[in-house]
């Protein structure tokens, strides 16, 4: 099986403009994310996918495959889309690229559903919230799933409503994702959903149209730098990682 690990990233970020550039321990963001995607020894090759030439730059003096796309995506997932019809593979890897602590043996996770489910099209990860903020936080997608971790429900809202009982565990989501070709396809020729439009989660396009969402548990404590407050967050792990 031929896999292919993607990093999306684009510079105008509506939260945080450049973030893909924004300097971490002396290199920027994007080298921390693509280094740890390139230990992934189920990963044939790693590419940044992009639509800026201060990206494609950077990667370039930084031996950093790259690969340019379109502008006009509205999604990671359909920038992901893009290249898989440029080079072929039977599964692609969507790793955020704005998560530099992302450890290689989370994204690893979301590729193992495929070796045993032939027929799975779709995966993603989710980690149990320890933080009570972040089940109130919009900015953190929950992840509502049935007894065999398959997707049900992903919601920017406390979900789901404690009024029963107590004794639950929230999820949020990890931002890495397995895409079958064929549901890249499905995606990039298919419109939003009413509920994906109204949340913005884009992998609610899958499950409202009755794809298979295989989810896994993994234990991860990454911070998406979608603030200057989560980028300090993130520099002072790393520095205290690196004895700094």
């Amino acid at each position: 099986m031929k896999v292919i690990g993607i990093i999306p990233a684009r510079y105008e970020s509506s939260r945080f403009p450049g973030k893909p550039l924004v300097d971490i321990c002396g290199k920027p963001m994007i080298w921390h994310v693509y280094n740890q995607a390139l230990k992934v020894n189920d990963l044939d090759t790693v590419y940044v996918a992009t639509d800026d030439d201060k990206i494609e730059q950077v990667c370039n003096e930084l031996n950093i495959n790259v690969i340019m796309t379109s502008k006009t995506h509205k999604t990671g997932t359909d920038r992901i889309y893009e290249v898989a019809k440029k080079i072929p593979a039977d599964l692609y890897v969507n790793i955020q690229g704005d998560e530099p602590l992302i450890e290689p043996a989370t994204i690893r996770e979301a590729i193992l559903p495929f070796y045993n489910d032939k027929d799975l099209q779709v995966s993603n990860l989710m980690t149990k919230i320890r933080n009570p903020v972040d089940v109130v936080n919009f900015t953190v997608p929950k992840v509502i799933t049935n007894k065999e971790n398959i997707g049900i429900f992903l919601t920017r809202s406390t979900a789901p409503y404690p009024k029963g009982c107590i004794d639950y565990t929230y999820y949020k989501q990890v931002c890495v994702y397995g895409f079958k070709p064929e549901a890249l396809e499905f995606f990039g020729n298919s419109e939003r959903g009413k509920i994906e439009r109204i949340e913005d989660i884009e992998i609610l396009r899958f499950i409202e149209n009755g794809y298979k969402v295989q989810y896994v548990e993994v234990e991860s404590d990454t911070v998406a730098v979608d603030t200057a407050n989560d980028l300090e967050k993130v520099r002072k792990i790393m520095a205290e990682k690196r004895g700094e």
